[in-house]
């Protein structure tokens, strides 16, 4: 989706299209221009017309106001943007039901077994996501998951871009490795110092030299990407690890000064994964608590519960245990609460009946 938390603001402030908006913060600052605000928010997203200035998402608002003083803050809108990824996808589906999601707003499709020419299948699959949304999508159509993923990005926005495999030096190897999913800042950098920046570069590496300098499975993923090798299958269904929520907080908060402050915060962090719970259908069995003090110190606690919870109150109150296992005698910039250890509530209950059978009893008794 085009810059998607952006986008879904300006369905509702119609008003601001054309105009930098940047998407992060408090609600307190809503509509503020960027010269305007305090604190240590995070740019969540913005639009194109803030891009241009060099904001981007994960930056710090007061960076972001650096560079684009005028532009316009909007505090984001979770909810908003969880309803409209479960209608650009539902109407994906639609079109080509072979979907393999990979987050709120990207999503990869096999169109393997679908008749018809690819570019009408595109351009079906971005009518029917403008029609449930009113909103645009970029696709990339090409052999595998890789290329698929760079060409998405090739013409953003409203993008549809077919790649076929004997084009790859044309239009991929001139792109920086950075492009690459799965090279990071790090594995830039130091591409950077053996003179390698471009894919073209990558790709003309001698395989055992990235084998030497990157390890045999990275060297060699390396040079298999740098080639447009990838036979990762679309997966269709997968079972989430753990559900989490956290925030950081405008500014520091004290233990004891702040105790009615933090205590909402907490419990209100502890309400909304037990929602994200039950949206998913899950309970769990470890309750974690995230903390990061004023000198960025991060430290965490987990309790592993007898059986499977789910509401807020449970979670609430094994996060409360996981609280008093941590010192609270200086300053907070952040708090988490996240759940791990994942069944369905039927497992659950599964588990529960088999643990109540006789033949459980009688081991136990032994």
């Amino acid at each position: 989706m085009d810059a998607f938390f952006a986008s879904v603001e300006l369905l509702r402030r119609p008003d601001l299209r054309g105009l930098p908006v940047v998407v992060g913060g408090r609600r307190a600052g809503e509509g503020l221009r960027l010269r305007h605000y305090a604190g240590r928010g995070v740019v969540t997203t913005a639009t194109y017309e803030a891009r241009v200035f060099g904001v981007g998402s994960g930056m710090g608002l007061m960076k972001a106001a650096a560079l684009a003083p005028d532009a316009i803050l909007l505090p984001a809108d979770f909810d908003a943007y969880r309803h409209y990824s479960r209608l650009f996808k539902a109407a994906v589906r639609e079109v080509a039901p072979v979907i393999e999601d990979r987050g709120v707003d990207e999503i990869y499709i096999d169109l393997t077994d679908l008749p018809g020419d690819s570019a009408a299948l595109g351009q079906r699959i971005k009518d029917a996501v403008r029609d449930a949304t009113a909103l645009s999508c970029s696709i990339g159509i090409a052999p595998n998951k890789l290329l698929a993923k760079l060409c998405s990005e090739l013409d953003k926005p409203d993008g549809l871009t077919i790649l076929h495999a004997s084009e790859i030096a044309a239009r991929i190897w001139p792109l920086s490795v950075a492009r690459i999913n799965g090279i990071g800042p790090k594995a830039t950098q130091k591409l950077a110092a053996l003179g390698i920046g471009t894919i073209a570069e990558l790709a003309a590496a001698d395989p055992g030299a990235l084998k030497a300098g990157f390890g045999q499975s990275y060297g060699a993923w390396l040079h298999a990407v740098a080639h447009g090798h990838d036979d990762r299958p679309v997966v269709t269904s997968s079972e989430p690890r753990s559900i989490s929520r956290e925030t950081t907080f405008e500014r520091d908060l004290h233990p004891r000064t702040d105790r009615p402050a933090l205590s909402a915060i907490f419990t209100g962090l502890c309400e909304r994964v037990a929602e994200d719970l039950a949206r998913k259908g899950y309970l769990g069995r470890t309750v974690g608590i995230k903390l990061r003090y004023d000198d960025f110190h991060t430290v965490t606690r987990d309790l592993t519960l007898p059986g499977p919870v789910g509401t807020a109150v449970e979670l609430r109150q094994a996060a409360g245990q996981c609280l008093r296992r941590v010192p609270l005698d200086r300053r907070l910039r952040l708090l988490g609460v996240r759940v791990s250890g994942l069944v369905t509530p039927e497992d659950a209950a599964a588990h529960a009946a088999e643990s109540r059978s006789p033949q459980a009893e009688l081991t136990l008794s032994d």
